[in-house]
């Protein structure tokens, strides 16, 4: 019979193999401070395996006495960003449970509570700005409280065995952008994560096998980017820096450089492109990225010229492209030659690249001369995801476009769709919110379009219908279309008529074919007006 790997047999593992080593250094000051971390604690693989079977006690004993059996499924709703996060997702893996994780960057409690019934979970462990909204919740809440304030028996847990059956399901996760006002499950099997635990450690292996790597929190792990990347870390005995936010400053990235000895960033690419920039007047910080192992970045394609900046620059880039449901699929050959920025497919996976038709390939504004393809991840592929999310053939379309530019070597070149990636790689159904305005303005504008690739949320251009007051426009707008954005992700709303932009008609740049305005074009003609609009609501 098959074993499956899992996070915990990793942990397992690694506690034994490298037990004084640290596996994260994390803040002394106040981890949810904006302002620079100067220092940080140590917390060996021995504690972190210790702490995670000190959490898994505790909430055993409480889940039990609410008689919520083992297997059941527990929703945790939680920022992601701490270590204490990190043991509240282990410790509910570790006492036999099943996490379902919500991110913070969903605050409806209405959303949550249908995705916790469509999950069929028992329970909901809460962040404390949520106990408000979770108390009439008709699923046993338990508030997430600090491992010292965890009151535990000396108990003995179930002995961790390997995972057997690999279409148990071992996590849940959800799409980071929604559908029909709502994310989607993403339902991860043992076996999924089986393949996820061989492609984290591809990914995060060593440069130098003789000393510890040191690497920076990526995202929430509420999110499936820095779940992946923390695995891979914990298999290779890698210790994982805690900051004291994702879009860290360059004197913290200095700082822990030099104190904690970093020599791998992980980043997604809108929060590294100011390091990048900050570099080319800040010889110290353009020195600390020289000497990194890797950068890796994923999420979006870094800019152009930050890219081609920084292989000039002679950094060691690593683009890594990958999906909730799918986790990291291709990965660039890096390197200094001229395909460095190319992608690949991760080893030991099973994808194709179907062509898509040419008349979608000029509507959806690709014009070029080379084929584009799109990735598919095929059903007999160990990271496929759960047959409730593939197509009708069995196999998991990704919408995700590609350019062959050498044999088995691909260059990233859009969607597929009208999806388009915030700047922390979350994404956004445009069309979604265009249809809603469409459908409750309809009769104040003539045209619409939404853009934000890259940005913090949505900004919606509008060519208005004759004769309508812009600024009233603009409020009417954002009061007929509340209740619509109240049900989405943050990283999805628009709720600011400064991101409402009125054009005069017919202005916006259309395909030349039926006239559809052209998403793309929209972004770089307006840019300049969007960095500073977006740079005033900061």
């Amino acid at each position: 019979m098959t074993s499956y790997k899992s996070h915990l047999t990793v942990l397992e593992q690694s506690s034994s193999l490298y037990p004084s080593a640290p596996a994260f250094r994390v803040p002394r000051s106040n981890p949810c401070s904006t302002t620079q971390v100067h220092d940080w604690l140590s917390i060996s693989y021995r504690q972190f395996k210790e702490d995670v079977e000190h959490t898994a006690r505790y909430y055993r004993r409480v889940l039990a006495s609410h008689r919520i059996p083992e297997r059941s499924v527990v929703g945790l709703w939680l920022a992601g960003m701490s270590y204490q996060d990190v043991l509240h997702i282990y410790g509910i893996s570790r006492a036999g449970y099943i996490p379902q994780l919500f991110s913070i960057r969903l605050p409806n409690p209405d959303v949550v509570l249908e995705l916790l019934h469509k999950a069929n979970a028992r329970a909901l462990i809460f962040a404390p700005e949520f106990a408000a909204m979770t108390s009439n919740f008709p699923v046993s809440v338990f508030l997430a409280i600090g491992k010292d304030d965890m009151e535990t028996s000396k108990q003995l847990l179930p002995p961790l065995s390997t995972p057997k059956n690999g279409d148990q399901i071992a996590f849940i996760f959800h799409t980071s952008g929604s559908t029909s006002g709502s994310p989607k499950l993403v339902p991860c099997s043992q076996r999924w994560l089986d393949t996820m635990v061989n492609k984290a450690e591809l990914t995060c292996a060593p440069r130098d096998p003789q000393r510890q790597d040191v690497t920076t929190w990526m995202g929430s792990m509420c999110h499936i980017a820095q779940t992946f990347m923390l695995i891979g870390s914990l298999r290779h005995g890698t210790c994982t820096i805690q900051p004291s936010i994702i879009a860290f400053s360059s004197e913290e990235l200095i700082d822990m450089v030099h104190k904690c000895y970093l020599n791998r960033l992980n980043q997604f690419s809108t929060f590294l492109s100011i390091h990048l920039r900050n570099s080319r007047s800040h010889p110290k910080l353009l020195g600390c990225l020289q000497g990194l192992d890797e950068i890796l970045f994923s999420g979006l394609p870094l800019n152009r010229e930050d890219e081609e900046f920084g292989y000039r620059s002679g950094l060691r880039l690593k683009n890594l492209f990958g999906s909730t449901e799918c986790g990291a699929m291709l990965l660039s050959i890096g390197g200094r030659g001229r395909d460095a920025p190319l992608l690949r497919a991760i080893p030991g996976t099973s994808y194709g690249f179907a062509p898509i038709d040419a008349d979608h390939q000029l509507e959806s504004g690709h014009q070029s001369s080379n084929q584009l393809l799109e990735l598919v991840i095929l059903a007999d592929s160990g990271d496929c995801p759960d047959p409730s999310l593939r197509s009708g053939d069995g196999q998991f379309h990704t919408g995700d476009l590609f350019q062959e530019i050498a044999p088995g070597s691909f260059a990233f070149r859009g969607r597929n769709d009208d999806w388009i990636k915030s700047e922390n790689s979350l994404r956004c159904d445009t069309k979604a919110v265009e249809d809603n305005v469409r459908a409750t303005c309809g009769e104040l504008i003539a045209e619409c379009i939404v853009v934000g690739t890259g940005r913090p949320s949505p900004a919606l251009f509008v060519e208005p219908a004759s004769g309508v007051d812009h600024d009233k426009l603009k409020r009417e707008i954002i009061r007929k279309t509340r209740t619509f954005h109240s049900r989405r992700y943050l990283h999805e709303r628009i709720t600011s008529q400064e991101l409402i932009i009125i054009v005069p008609p017919k202005s916006l740049p259309r395909t030349a074919t039926k006239g559809n305005i052209r998403r793309r074009a929209v972004e770089d003609a307006y840019k300049a007006r969007l960095d500073d609009i977006y740079a005033s609501l900061r």
